[in-house]
């Protein structure tokens, strides 16, 4: 039987083929990777655009406004009570929010960040089907789901956020419509309680969203993140001259926005 051993060459030339694979393979991961950060500051842009539209056409805030089942129907009870907000629908079925121009606490519970969304499907402003439900944060089912891998949507007041978990506690430098005004948060695609609020970006990630969006500073701006672990603040009170970690590469952050809504 007749063998010949492989040529230097050839040796050579499929080293080379090898390692442009691999390293083919790695720009693929970070175009995508790139693609996926993009992606959120679109959904970003759309939702605050969705609401204002909502805003312009029905004189009130989604999940908030006070007439919504005139429009769409009650889930049920009262239409603005504990039945309505946990009936959820599959329909266009809503609840009432109170009108006070802020996602909080209605009749107890926090039927409106979950109504907010319904309502802005049912107003056609997004796309999507979620049942406005209050109970376990579910991406694709009460909030939407990102394009950032295991990531998800959730709308509330900052005041809502502040009083109900201490994921995101007061900083000492907040801008005020933090705790004053709506915010849209980017979190762990499911919780298990109303809010999905893990952690889903490393500091870079988050780093790299606040400075197309805002100012890359996470505890100023429009655009701010936790302290503990995704920056160099030692606490969430002692935060001045705070930046992102950057050499660290876990998953650390979560982001707050504010949109002004």
């Amino acid at each position: 039987m007749n063998t010949r051993a492989f040529t230097l060459l050839e040796l050579s030339i499929v080293l080379v083929i090898i390692g442009l694979l691999i390293g083919g393979i790695f720009v693929g991961q970070s175009l995508i990777h790139t693609a996926q950060l993009n992606a959120v500051i679109s959904e970003f842009n759309r939702y605050q655009t969705a609401v204002q539209n909502f805003k312009q056409q029905y004189q009130a805030l989604p999940g908030d406004m006070n007439n919504a089942t005139s429009f769409w129907g009650s889930a049920g009870g009262a239409g603005n009570d504990p039945t309505c907000f946990y009936a959820g629908s599959t329909t266009t079925a809503t609840c009432n929010g109170n009108g006070d121009g802020l996602l909080d606490v209605e009749n107890t519970q926090w039927g409106e960040i979950f109504g907010f969304w319904k309502q802005l499907v049912n107003a056609r402003m997004i796309d999507g089907s979620y049942t406005g439900q209050e109970s376990t944060a579910v991406s694709g089912t009460n909030i939407p789901l990102s394009k950032f891998p295991a990531a998800g949507w959730n709308a509330t007041s900052g005041a809502n956020l502040l009083a109900g978990w201490n994921y995101f506690q007061s900083f000492s430098t907040i801008p005020i419509d933090y705790g004053t005004g709506n915010i849209l948060v980017l979190g762990a695609n499911s919780g298990a309680t109303t809010m999905a609020y893990g952690n889903v970006l490393t500091p870079k990630d988050a780093w790299s969203i606040d400075k197309k969006l805002d100012d890359g500073v996470p505890i100023s701006g429009n655009v701010i993140s936790s302290a503990v672990g995704c920056t160099t603040a030692p606490n969430f009170t002692n935060d001045v001259g705070a930046t992102y970690a950057l050499s660290t590469t876990s998953v650390a952050c979560s982001i707050v926005f504010i949109p002004g809504f």
